[in-house]
């Protein structure tokens, strides 16, 4: 599945994306607002869904090379968290569906959690 993917499965919007970033191929997801957790659990993950808007959740995705991030609930970053996401490469986006509708619409088109997950 491809960012562009998401995009149209979430009808998000993009509020920040790289040149070719949206055809880049994605293989997991996780969603979660609690980034000690996204550092205590994740592994291997792609895609960040989450409902927290602070500059915590770029430096996270940046540690975790998460290369895209998808703010739920319609949530919409600030400028400075839309600038320092265009620093590390990060892709952006916004959906209006809640984290749970999200995921479930990811998942039940092939996007998956992990490689424990089968």
């Amino acid at each position: 599945m491809t960012i562009q993917d998401i995009k149209d499965i979430l009808q998000a919007n993009v509020l920040w994306a790289g040149e070719g970033v949206l055809s880049q191929e994605v293989h997991t997801a996780c969603g979660s607002d609690m980034m000690s957790d996204v550092l205590a659990f994740v592994k291997d993950q792609a895609v960040l869904l989450t409902g927290l808007v602070n500059p915590q959740v770029i430096r996270t995705a940046e540690m975790m090379d998460i290369i895209c991030i998808v703010f739920v609930r319609g949530k919409k970053p600030d400028s400075a968290m839309i600038e320092l996401a265009e620093e590390r490469g990060i892709a952006l986006l916004s959906c209006d569906q809640r984290m749970f509708t999200a995921c479930g619409l990811l998942y039940e088109n092939g996007l998956r959690g992990g490689r424990e997950e089968k």
